[in-house]
């Protein structure tokens, strides 16, 4: 049976733990991000592990998928840690956080494993996942230390 795709809209807190929980350990190639600051978007393509998919059954195979992260009304987006010159070099993704700023803004952190983030801010929360195409099966199933 064919995995749907997702396509998840976020306006809430909550609905944004909703996305980062989803986009728990993807990976994003440092030249699949997009800062377009005329149109106040920011993009990025990931290879997202479908855990929504293995959790249905032990029998399942492990997949990922190509998705869309977009941030809109976006007005600053800043990095820390990410050398974009690194044109070969793979983001491993850990999760998002959100605060409110005092001045009525949204600060949104896209956390990478190595203490790299990047950090979105915006006016609203408007955030989407959009799967793209079709999941391919993956011999490497992420691993987590227990503590």
């Amino acid at each position: 049976m064919k995995p749907k795709n997702l396509k998840l809209i976020a306006r809430t807190e909550e609905d944004l733990r909703v996305i980062s929980a989803h986009l728990q350990d993807s990976i994003a190639n440092v030249t699949d991000i997009a800062n377009l600051k005329k149109n106040k978007i920011f993009l990025m393509q990931l290879n997202r592990f479908m855990w929504e998919d293995v959790e249905k059954g032990v029998f399942r195979k492990n997949k990922r998928i190509r998705t869309v992260l977009k941030f809109e009304n976006v007005l600053d987006v800043l990095s820390k840690n990410i050398n974009q010159e690194k044109r070969d070099k793979f983001l491993d993704f850990l999760a998002i956080e959100t605060n409110k700023t005092p001045d009525n803004n949204y600060e949104m952190k896209i956390i990478f494993a190595g203490d790299s983030i990047i950090r979105v801010v915006s006016e609203v929360i408007e955030v989407t996942l959009d799967d793209q195409g079709e999941a391919w099966d993956t011999i490497n199933k992420p691993k987590h230390k227990t503590i």
